[in-house]
């Protein structure tokens, strides 16, 4: 059986296939971190505009209503950088399937030459154990000769 010549270059194609993988699971991880973060910035910004809201009805300073808008302003500031945080996390992550997509696409061809180097082995060596069954039993039914001259 011959071996497959391509095997190392397969070799490469699978580590890098898996390499790819485990980045875009750091990416995926990454993008889902970025958006929690974000889900908690608007959480915390609806909390403390309700207690905007509660304060003044309560009553407030003008030095409190300022301090109240400007960190209000401050969040939608974070806000909107984590935002972009997301979206380029995003990004990053839809490069990643990308680049995951190419490197199993290039290893599954060259896994697919490889199978049919295997199955053509396999055909080679049915039909090398066919040729020697074969002979076997022709050998078993041919007539016995006496090489003693009579």
């Amino acid at each position: 059986m011959t071996k497959f010549t391509l095997q190392p270059l397969l070799d490469l194609l699978n580590e890098r296939a898996d390499e790819a993988a485990r980045q875009l699971g750091r990416l995926i991880a990454a993008e889902e971190d970025a958006r929690a973060r974000l889900a908690l910035l608007c959480q915390y910004r609806e909390e403390y505009a309700q207690r905007f809201r509660e304060a003044q009805l309560a009553g407030l300073t003008l030095s409190s209503w300022r301090n109240y808008q400007e960190f209000l302003g401050k969040i939608d500031e974070a806000i909107r950088q984590q935002g972009a945080q997301v979206e380029n996390s995003a990004q990053n992550t839809a490069a990643g399937q990308e680049h995951w997509r190419e490197q199993n696409a290039r290893m599954k061809a060259i896994d697919t030459l490889s199978l049919r180097h295997q199955r053509a082995e396999n055909q080679k060596a049915l039909r090398q154990e066919q040729k020697q069954t074969d002979e076997y039993g022709l050998r078993r039914h041919e007539p016995e000769q006496d090489d003693r001259e009579p």
